[in-house]
């Protein structure tokens, strides 16, 4: 049996020099310590801002324009915090992650069942990731295998260093460039009065109600916003960069902020393409980089381009999270090495699923005939649809005083989570009840 125990111990000696520094930092001020903490939250949130879920509220603004949806995206991020919120708690305290603590407090059977969910979903999110982009790169003429090769580049240049730190930080610089959606959506020039009406009534659902074409962009809105890989990556990243419960304050902001600019991000694709559904235009015949080609007469070339930099840019960040969401979760169960902070040599079993998972969704896209934009709005779907018993577990962890202490949930905290979870199962029963009765109008 190979012994592990070498590279565990360099994991260690790698966050024990995070810790030095945060610890240094906190004698000097806090900006300095917040700066060095930044990152997971900022990651899981512009991480989930992925290449589907651009689609998807692109699809929002052209199909309905500003109007029941804006408020509701802006809802979805802030349920995404309270789940999120926790998983700072639960890797700090703990210092394990997420797949471990479920192994270790529920068994291998539910240990499995959480594996499984995780694993299948993320291979799918991860095809979609790279639809994206392909999507991109096809408004610049770019062939497919140039955007698929660009993609696993990047992938392999982040993980170079063998630092943690190092690939936090160039995530996040990739991160950043979620925020192109904003400009492109001034430049549309929206119906501000509109906006602002649909933010402070919340107009109801329009054209048909809560049937199954309207539910199933509802759920994929949903699923651009919060879905399992984040509980995975968000706690992993904490553990990895070591975190402790002193840190839990900045974590918290790490994370609001995080919330924050991906909600404005998701709200500014909705206004980009609403210029289509203002100007009476068939949304359906539009898909992945469609939507900035039909962006040119109205917000110009150079900000439809921003666009589909932008989708593809999605894409790129959210490979680089997601299937880092998988590495940590198997090298948890497996007892394997699983850390940012070792080599490939150290740590190759960590490596192999990191970037095995992302060449081989990679690979499925470049398959001839495959239905690029066809997966999209499902994957969310199906995001949305496994997320139910995943808020559960997270619910019964933080509860745990025996994992997390006196930092469990407070009344108020549950009551917001389990309303979180009650909010995805019923959009997903409502789905359920309308793809049964095609005629049913709820």
């Amino acid at each position: 049996m190979q012994d592990w125990r070498p590279a565990v111990a360099m994991e260690e000696d790698g966050r024990r020099r995070d810790r030095l520094a945060v610890e240094h930092a906190r004698r000097r001020g806090s900006l300095r310590v917040f700066w060095l903490i930044l990152g997971p939250g900022l990651l899981v949130m512009l991480g989930e801002n992925d290449a589907p879920s651009m689609l998807s509220y692109s699809a929002t603004g052209a199909r309905f324009g500003p109007g029941f949806f804006l408020p509701f995206v802006v809802l979805t991020f802030a349920m995404a915090f309270v789940a999120q919120e926790i998983t700072v708690r639960l890797g700090s305290v703990s210092q394990a992650g997420h797949a471990e603590l479920i192994y270790r407090r529920f068994g291998r059977f539910w240990g499995h069942f959480a594996m499984g969910d995780l694993l299948v979903t993320n291979f799918l999110t991860l095809i979609t990731e790279f639809v994206g982009m392909v999507a991109g790169a096809g408004f610049f003429g770019m062939p497919a295998w140039v955007a698929v090769a660009a993609g696993l580049g990047l992938n392999g240049v982040a993980i170079l260093w063998h630092r943690y730190w190092s690939w936090e930080r160039v995530a996040l610089a990739a991160a950043l460039a979620n925020l192109v959606f904003i400009p492109v959506a001034l430049a549309s020039h929206p119906a501000w009065g509109a906006v602002g009406h649909a933010l402070l009534t919340w107009t109801p659902m329009p054209q048909g109600g809560f049937n199954s074409a309207n539910l199933t962009l509802l759920l994929a809105d949903i699923g651009a916003t919060i879905t399992p890989w984040m509980l995975f990556f968000q706690q992993g990243a904490v553990t990895d960069k070591g975190l402790t419960p002193k840190d839990l304050r900045q974590g918290r902001l790490d994370t609001a902020l995080g919330a924050g600019l991906a909600a404005a991000v998701g709200v500014a694709a909705i206004l980009a393409t609403s210029v289509l559904f203002t100007h009476g235009m068939n949304a359906s015949q539009y898909g992945a980089a469609q939507f900035a080609q039909a962006l040119v007469p109205y917000a110009g070339h150079v900000m439809a381009a921003l666009f589909a930099i932008g989708i593809a840019e999605a894409g790129l960040i959210a490979s680089l999270t997601i299937s880092s969401a998988s590495a940590y979760a198997v090298g948890e169960v497996t007892g394997a090495p699983h850390s940012l902070n070792l080599s490939m040599r150290r740590a190759p079993a960590f490596y192999v699923v990191l970037l095995g998972i992302v060449a081989l969704a990679g690979a499925v896209v470049l398959l001839p005939g495959f239905p690029l934009e066809s997966v999209v709005i499902v994957v969310n779907v199906i995001a949305v649809l496994t997320m139910p018993p995943a808020i559960a577990f997270l619910l019964l962890l933080v509860n745990d005083r025996a994992v997390v202490g006196k930092h469990h949930n407070t009344p108020l905290l549950n009551v917001l989570g389990i309303s979180v979870g009650g909010l995805l199962t019923l959009a997903g029963v409502l789905y359920a009840l309308t793809a049964i009765f095609p005629s049913l109008h709820l």
